[in-house]
């Protein structure tokens, strides 16, 4: 029972019943029976779309099972359960049929009052079956007539056991029990007719009478109710002599009509059935089977005839239909039976007069039959709720209704049913009612019926008029209005209100009162005279007005009430100071703004009104740097910030009100000057020339470089990241994006040997932001011997275009390719170079044998001196030049340039087994003095003069420790090879020749390729042209670039000079001289002479 009500809400539902059975306003509910008392049903308000408040709900029809809240018309149960077994309506329903309970509520609208008359709602209760009665046996022991030997298989009956539930909730399943000694003789088989479960006995086994005459077996049945509930009843089955043949109904199902108020006696119908035995087994006994205590109660069978009679007082407005079986048994040792279901419908007869019942509606109540009723309601306003029924049917209860008499009142529908046997009217008035003229009414109400004969009824109603106050105080005007200063003192007179009143007596005495609550915290009015006052102190800063209502209140029955609209204004005073809204404000600006732009705005407010909130806004101290906008508040710079100079300014603004005298206050503003990303990152660590040093078999993980930069901007705009963009394609090094350490990733192979270029970016974290770029040299090989070799390959890579990358051999994998063919190549070059070096030097040996050199001694011949073309013959003499003016340093827009313009290709060559390094000799115009730059920065690479270079005397070679990098000033000559012979992009057969003209000075820096070689050994000795003459610029020179290769070195233009220069001496190696301790420590150069 307790989980049924838990399911409540899931049966709860309202929907709008349209069907021939209800009218289309018919209101249709669902609720489990047996229900808790205040279970909530539905609720009418929300159903019908009314508002929960302002209206009366009041239970007309359906006591005493429900009952309404009167506000919010929510429908409950009462302390009476509603059982649908009980309920006179749904007694003998058939399975499947819906068992219903009426209900009428009127709602009366208490805003509108009652001159808009109550409204009728009807509606109908579905009352849902619930599991709360047990299926039951006709008796506790059930007896079965079995003929003995009857064959394996037969079935026999077993009378059914009922169910007061209907539904899932009936007679679900049956279950048989038996002994030991019939577990075998005996099973249970149920079969199904219009929806009935119909236990039989099967029959399994032989049975002999002489052996055991009687088994008792348990039956049990179970309904479909959760939870299930359950009865038992004893089987006794009696083995008999064989009975062949059950009864046999003429008719599936009998009906008949019975007329009510028949008399005792009276015979409804017959029933009959056949058996084919004979003797005793073919006599026929009838019974009524599951017949209701109504169908015991007024009929009776003859149990030889069939004939139904009848037995009491039939009433059809109390039974109108009745259902039941009827049993027939033969007589036999072992009976059989079978049953039939009888229908009988009772028809009416006109033997019920109309009934009239008169109730009050909404808040009209009745007492004693007497109802009263203002005589300022309007017309149609309804008095009484008159209900006209009739108990029969048909045309027996078509019933008309009047009003009878000269009265002001007639009867109106009071809901749209078509329900012929129950009308509801409304009661109303049809003219004005008025206490002077008339002061009561007996109303008489006719109704009659439409049968033959017509039966008719009569009830009256009396209705008394009762008088009312007419009118209402009245405030002439309705709207009070006056000014009062703040300021005053408790007590203070405001005003005075006066009101009137129509009626006299004690409806014309009035009484005052202020309506708002919260105006009476401030004002006080006498409830006689009308004398308004002030209770505290006005504050116009808090209030500025106050409106609040009073009320005339008369003291008729009921009361009516008249209001009036107060107005005070509270005039000001200049009491309040200037206020900002902030104790203190914080601006903040980004360095750089322009001046007279805005930094902040500051809002201030004064609580007095008029000229008194007037406020005029001030810098102190005024030092030119912040104006303030009057009006607007607004902060404007006179200057422009640079938060590395000042990040801070503090000042204070004052506010002075225009009021006499006038009041000021003060504020502290402080600006903040917020970084800017006006500043790039810039390196500290490594230089760009230096390099990193690395053997081959270095691990990974192994710590290379560490880049350092600094930004002098704050917070993100200083924050660095390092990234790698360039110059490791094949994943060698990591680099931390937060230190800026450089490691190695991986090991190295043979074809990283060489030198590494990393470009690092170091960028900050603004927005946007800003980077610089480091170059990070790291050269890998098995020895670092010749350093000058390792800072030529620097100084080439600065040059070279941040986009090539620099790794390594590039060469590596042809090299190994070709080592064979190399190989061979070399030592057949090499037996060649060795015959012609031995040929040449000889010659050369047999050609300077007397001859000499002394630093800055001129020599008497001209031995550098440009040899004569093939075709010219003779080369002209040069003339001397002025003394070159020296060289300017490289600035720093000359290096970005450089490192856009030049273009350097390493290439390795087996010359003499020494590694050579060509420039790149087609250089955009405009490329700057290589020479200067590499005096002033990095060596250059080594350049090997090659065996066919025209050969100079041995007094005029380097010795072998000369510095890496050496600078003299010569003049070129026809026989000079220029950059157009040796460029890796062109090849001229034919170089120009000088003019005739004196010719041009240039820079040549030489220096030595191999120190390890011997002095002798001219082929080692290298330099480098710049391809600028003495008087040209790098923007001015239209020649394709510097010149590298062999040049004849004039004698008479030329002079040795030392790297600090000084002037020294070298002897030549065959004469045995000896170089100066200076000459052979720091090396030799050449200087022009003057």
């Amino acid at each position: 029972m307790a989980a049924l009500r838990w399911e409540v809400p899931m049966f709860l539902a309202v929907v709008l019943l349209v069907s021939c059975n209800a009218a289309p306003t018919d209101i249709l509910y669902r609720v489990p029976e047996e229900q808790p008392p205040n279970t909530l049903i539905g609720s009418l308000a929300a159903d019908r779309g009314l508002p929960d408040t302002g209206h009366l709900y009041k239970l007309e029809v359906g006591t005493p099972y429900l009952r309404v809240d009167g506000k919010t018309g929510d429908i409950y149960t009462t302390e009476i359960p509603i059982d649908r077994e009980t309920l006179s309506d749904c007694r003998n329903l058939f399975d499947g049929d819906k068992c219903f309970l009426e209900f009428e509520v009127s709602i009366t609208d208490m805003v509108k009052g009652l001159g808009m008359g109550p409204r009728l709602i009807e509606g109908r209760i579905e009352v849902l079956d619930i599991n709360d009665n047990t299926p039951q046996f006709s008796s506790p022991i059930l007896s079965l007539s079995i003929p003995e030997n009857t064959h394996i298989g037969a079935l026999f009956s077993i009378p059914m056991a009922t169910d007061r539930d209907s539904g899932t909730n009936g007679v679900a399943e049956y279950a048989l029990t038996t002994g030991p000694d019939a577990d075998q003789l005996f099973t249970l088989q149920v079969a199904v007719d219009s929806d009935e479960k119909l236990p039989q006995l099967v029959v399994m086994g032989n049975l002999d009478r002489e052996r055991k005459d009687s088994y008792d077996l348990n039956i049990r049945v179970v309904d479909g109710g959760k939870p299930a509930r359950a009865s038992s009843a004893l089987l006794r089955v009696t083995v008999t002599d064989q009975n062949d043949n059950a009864p046999k109904f003429e008719r599936s199902h009998y009906e008949a009509e019975l007329p009510e108020n028949s008399l005792l006696g009276h015979s409804v119908l017959q029933v009959r059935a056949n058996d084919g035995d004979t003797g005793i087994n073919g006599e026929i006994d009838y019974s009524l089977h599951q017949a209701s205590e109504t169908v015991q109660r007024l009929l009776r069978i003859d149990r030889s005839t069939g004939i139904i009679y009848v037995k009491g007082q039939v009433d059809r407005e109390e039974e109108s239909f009745l259902k039941f079986f009827v049993v027939a048994k033969d007589r036999g040792p072992n009976s059989k039976n079978s049953k039939v279901l009888v229908t009988i419908n009772v028809r009416d007869h006109n033997d019920n007069a109309p009934a009239i019942e008169i109730r009050g509606i909404g808040l009209v109540t009745h007492q004693d039959g007497v109802a009263n009723i203002s005589e300022d309601m309007p017309i149609g306003t309804a008095v009484a709720l008159v209900q006209v029924s009739d108990r029969d049917e048909g045309e027996n209860a078509v019933v008309t209704s009047v009003v009878a008499g000269d009265v002001p009142f007639q009867l109106q529908p009071a809901s749209e049913s078509a329900n012929d046997r129950k009308r509801k009217y409304f009661l109303q008035t049809t003219t004005p009612l008025d206490y002077e003229r008339v002061k009561e009414y007996r109303i008489e109400i006719v109704a009659v019926d439409s049968g033959n004969p017509a039966l008719s009824s009569t009830n009256s109603l009396k209705v008394q008029v009762t008088d009312v106050n007419d009118n209402a105080p009245n405030f002439s005007p309705a709207m009070l209005e006056v000014d009062f200063a703040e300021g005053n003192q408790p007590g203070d007179k405001v005003l005075d209100v006066v009101a009137t009143d129509a009626d006299s007596g004690t409806n014309a005495e009035l009484a005052y009162s202020i309506i708002e609550h919260s105006a009476t915290r401030l004002f006080e009015i006498d409830s006689n005279t009308g004398e308004l006052r002030v209770k505290n102190l006005l504050d116009r800063e808090d209030t500025e007005r106050y409106e609040f209502r009073v009320a005339a209140a008369d003291k008729g029955v009921p009361s009516k009430t008249g209001t009036a609209t107060v107005v005070v204004n509270v005039l000001d005073r200049n009491d309040n100071d200037p206020k900002f809204m902030l104790s203190g404000y914080s601006f903040s600006v980004i360095e750089n703004m322009a001046p007279l732009n805005p930094v902040g705005v500051v809002t201030v407010t004064d609580a007095d009104k008029g000229e008194n909130a007037r406020v005029r806004l001030f810098v102190e101290p005024d030092n030119g740097k912040f104006v303030i906008q009057n009006g607007t508040g607004t902060i404007l710079s006179s200057i422009s910030f640079d938060r590395e100079k000042e990040s801070t300014y503090t000042f204070r603004l004052r506010a002075v009100d225009s009021g006499d005298p006038p009041r000021s206050s003060y504020v502290g503003v402080t600006i903040n000057v917020l970084d800017e990303n006006d500043n790039a990152p810039y390196v500290t660590k490594p230089a760009n020339s230096s390099y990193t040093y690395l053997t081959p078999v270095t691990q990974p993980e192994t710590r290379v470089e560490v880049v350092e930069a600094e930004d002098i901007d704050s917070g993100p705009n200083a924050e660095l990241v390092y990234t790698i963009t360039g110059g490791n394609p094949f994943d060698l090094f990591d680099i931390s994006p937060s230190s800026g350490e450089i490691t190695l990733a991986q090991e190295f192979t043979g074809k990283h040997n060489g030198l590494h270029r990393l470009v690092v970016r170091v960028s900050d974290k603004g927005k946007p932001p800003r980077h610089t770029t480091a170059l990070v040299h790291v050269f890998v090989n098995d020895t670092k011997s010749n350093v000058s070799v390792i800072e030529a390959l620097v100084g080439h890579s600065l040059y070279t275009p941040l986009d090539r990358d620099i790794a390594g051999d590039p060469n590596y994998a042809l090299a190994q390719r070709s080592n064979i063919l190399y190989g061979s190549l070399a030592g057949i070059a090499g037996v060649i170079m060795v015959i012609v070096a031995v040929v040449v030097i000889r010659h050369r040996l047999q050609k300077d044998t007397k001859s000499g050199y002394q630093a800055g001694k001129k020599e008497s011949k001209d031995l550098y001196a440009p040899k004569q073309g093939p075709k010219n013959g003779k080369g002209k003499k040069s003339k001397k030049g002025k003394a070159p003016k020296p060289a300017k340093p490289l600035e720093e827009d000359e290096e970005a340039s450089l490192q856009k313009a030049l273009k350097f290709n390493l290439i390795n060559e087996s010359v003499n087994d020494s590694p050579r390094i060509h420039l790149p000799l087609n250089y955009p115009p405009g490329s700057p003095d290589l020479g200067r730059h590499y005096r002033s920065n990095s060596p250059l690479p080594s350049i090997q003069l090659q065996p066919q270079s025209p050969s100079a005397s041995k007094k005029h070679q380097a010795v072998q420790d000369l510095p890496a990098t050496n600078t003299f000033v010569g003049t070129g000559d026809n026989n000079s090879t220029g950059s157009d012979q040796y460029s890796d992009y062109s090849y001229k057969a034919n170089p120009p020749k000088y003019s005739s003209k004196q010719p041009p000075h240039r820079r040549v820096t030489f220096s030595t390729a191999n120190q390890a070689q011997d002095l002798q050994d001219a082929s080692q000795h290298s330099y480098y042209d710049s391809g600028l003459e003495e008087s040209e610029t790098p923007s001015s020179k239209s020649s394709s670039g510097p010149r590298v290769g062999p040049l004849a070195l004039p004698e008479d233009h030329y002079e040795r000079t030392t790297p600090d220069g000084s002037i020294g001496e070298m002897e030549h190696p065959e004469n045995g001289g000896a170089s100066s301790s200076s000459a052979l420590e720091r090396g030799a150069g050449l200087k022009r002479l003057p």
